[in-house]
């Protein structure tokens, strides 16, 4: 992504609180506008102890605490709500992008689970410091400096000069070391993505490292790895720490020429530089207080220009994260279930620029249909389609209604997909198997039972209030798969999608599976089952055989 649409995304993440950054601006750059005033305090009252008129003591200290309270007050004020706004954007980013992934369909979801976790935490997070540091700098410096050039000019048109000649060098210097800062930073997200997926693939295949002997190998790959990204995080600091050395340089000789002049003017050795009848000491004093804030709005900018470099390439990676296609139709949500037959004509999904189509065919109600051909034909990814989990070309119906992004969750509140590879929810093992916690204890014991995972189920630490993770710790494969037929048989679906739900299974077990699949077909449960189970095919209706390159 270019930096101007890494810009845009970040504006357009901002303009979802738009009432609240604008008021955290007005309030950061007033709080330091308010150094003006009492710079100027300050001035007069030096020029009351010189003899020549000012402001008296006793009023120039209460108006210089009172203006630094005010300040104080303002300033605390201000950060408040750049921190508010910062966590209110980090959490809006994190649940759009969790929404998001949400709705990934199956199929097109990887196995980047670390970098994705990376994004929501460490990616996410460097927008942070954009929004409660650099941002603020950045107003300061379009509002605050070139109102102190002003004010500067109206009394001593060389001091404005000097200022003049020395700002604009500071931005250009900082542009070019912050142009090569934005790439090292996108360089160092890359890598810290690339060591986090790294780390976490090897503490999943841990078990097998020990039994290959390849812990040595593993940690020597995980070392060069973060020595790596160690070099890339110290790139990024010495751009930093350049662009800061370009700034002092170019504020301490505005400074310096500005101080110069100042002194020469009040001791009369020049008449030149100055309106009129030539400096005054409350303007010279008042040009001195106020000179080195003319750079202090840039020495923030320039204190921050890293996270700005952040914050751009977290940004890119969010929005490449946000428009990646694949998602499923619908919502995701609940709706109400539609009767009739499942019908599908003309359905193709392209995959890699290859297109796979499938034959058109119909599945009756109370009807049991297995789905075979060899690997790769393309049975997992029609039962995908036919649930709305996967956009195909074509037409899928129920009854009257097609299946697209308005009708699909209806169409899945009567369907229950048996996925080849079980995934379980951080929930209870209860909620899990009775969503609604509509069923009767008693149907949800006989279905347990009736799969042979009854004891398996009363064996886990907390019964059925057991986590099981994602992938089914406590459970053996085998286990995991009957709980999922266990699900589909306690939720009595009006269709049931399987993939290969009797794979890998012994023969009794295969035969508890097939047989609790064919008590929901007694019950009027129609069957969708993709399978190479000759035992299972068999006792189906028909078979609809998917071949390569249809």
């Amino acid at each position: 992504m270019r930096a101007a649409e890494a810009q845009g995304a970040l504006a357009l993440i901002l303009s979802r609180e738009a009432r609240l950054s604008r008021g955290a601006a007005v309030l950061s750059v007033a709080g330091s506008a308010l150094w003006i005033a009492q710079a100027a305090v300050i001035a007069a009252a030096i020029v009351q102890l010189m003899g020549q008129g000012g402001l008296a003591p006793l009023p120039a200290a209460i108006l210089l605490f009172g203006l630094a309270a005010l300040r104080a007050g303002v300033e605390a004020v201000a950060q408040r709500l750049t921190q508010s706004l910062s966590a209110r954007v980090g959490q809006g980013l994190r649940a759009r992008l969790a929404a998001h992934v949400l709705r990934l369909s199956p199929a097109g979801q990887d196995e980047d689970h670390a970098g994705l976790a990376s994004l929501a935490g460490e990616g996410i997070a460097q927008i942070g410091p954009w929004v409660e540091r650099y941002r603020p700098a950045r107003l300061r410096v379009m509002v605050l400096s070139p109102l102190i050039l002003v004010l500067t000019l109206t009394q001593s048109w060389a001091a404005g000069l000097a200022l003049a000649l020395t700002g604009p060098l500071i931005p250009v210097f900082m542009a070019l070391v912050g142009w090569a800062a934005e790439a090292a930073s996108r360089r160092h997200l890359v890598k810290q993505g690339a060591l986090n997926r790294l780390l976490l693939d090897r503490i999943a295949a841990l078990i097998d490292l020990r039994l290959l002997g390849a812990v040595a190998r593993a940690r020597d790959d995980l070392a060069r790895q973060s020595a790596d990204l160690h070099q890339h995080s110290m790139a990024v600091l010495r751009l930093a720490f350049l662009s800061s050395a370009v700034l002092e340089f170019f504020a301490a000789l505005g400074v310096a020429l500005v101080a110069v002049h100042v002194g020469l003017s009040l001791l009369g050795l020049i008449d030149w530089g100055a309106w009129g009848a030539g400096l005054s000491p409350f303007g010279g004093i008042f040009v001195l207080l106020i000179a080195p804030d003319f750079y202090q709005p840039l020495r923030d900018l320039a204190a921050t220009w890293h996270d700005r470099a952040n914050a751009e390439a977290a940004a890119a990676a969010v929005d490449r994260e946000l428009a990646r296609g694949d998602l499923i139709l619908g919502a995701g949500g609940a709706g109400a279930p539609v009767a009739g037959s499942l019908v599908w004509r003309g359905l193709g999904v392209t995959r890699a620029d290859q297109r796979i189509g499938f034959p058109d065919g119909t599945l009756a109600p109370g009807e049991a249909v297995a789905l075979t051909g060899a690997s790769g034909t393309g049975k997992t990814t029609l039962l995908l389609a036919l649930a709305g989990l996967l956009r195909a070309g074509g037409e899928v119906r129920q009854g009257d209604r097609s299946l697209d992004d308005a009708t699909a969750d209806t169409f899945r509140a009567g369907l229950c997909l048996i996925p080849q590879v079980p995934r379980f929810p951080d929930l209870p093992l209860s909620e899990w198997l009775d969503p609604g916690g509509r069923a009767d204890p008693s149907a949800v014991a006989a279905a347990l039972c009736m799969l042979g995972v009854d004891a398996a189920v009363a064996a886990l630490p907390d019964g059925l209030q057991t986590r099981l993770g994602e992938t089914g710790g406590g459970v053996s494969g085998g286990e995991a798969r009957r709980l999922l037929v266990a699900r589909a048989l306690i939720a009595q679906p009006a269709i049931v999608l399987a993939d290969e739900p009797t794979a890998d299974l012994d023969a009794d077990t295969a035969a508890a599976v097939t047989g609790a699949l064919f008590s929901l077909r007694g019950q009027g449960t129609a069957l969708l089952v993709a399978t190479h189970d000759t035992a299972l095919i068999a006792r189906m209706d028909r078979a609809i055989r998917l071949e390569a390159g249809a």
